[in-house]
């Protein structure tokens, strides 16, 4: 596992909340699953929005920053296109699309099992400072 993620994820007590397990990391990608909670649904009974939105945000930090250089996320957006319901997990997986010296672009697949239930972009910029670990 990346020491960057582990110092990232050790301190980021809302990934841990949402019960994120690490399924695979490294430069410029990373894999994360959830298992959706009850108290993780809206008013229909499904998944909110902002826990698929919260899996692929937190898989976009760890990925971009993966490869040494402090980023932080200055756009993003998704599409929900399938609920997830109580008891399902669900993974993302982050994929960058675009590096540059400043900015980078990834893309993040949420899925539950082989469907595709949400598909997010993030752009984050890549500061100068590095992580010193």
């Amino acid at each position: 596992m990346n020491s960057i993620v582990d110092t990232m994820f050790h301190q980021d007590a809302f990934s841990q909340w949402l019960g994120i397990r690490r399924i695979a990391e490294g430069d410029g990608y990373c894999t994360l699953e959830m298992v959706v909670r009850p108290e993780m649904v809206n008013g229909f009974g499904i998944a909110h929005g902002a826990m698929t939105y919260a899996l692929a945000d937190s898989a976009l930090a760890f990925a971009s920053n993966s490869r040494g250089r402090k980023a932080v996320s200055i756009e993003t957006s998704i599409n929900h296109l399938k609920p997830v319901l109580v008891g399902e997990v669900i993974t993302a997986i982050a994929e960058e699309t675009s590096l540059g010296h400043k900015l980078a672009i990834y893309h993040i697949r949420v899925t539950r099992g082989e469907d595709l239930v949400a598909l997010f972009k993030g752009v984050v910029y890549r500061k100068e400072e590095a992580w010193n670990l």
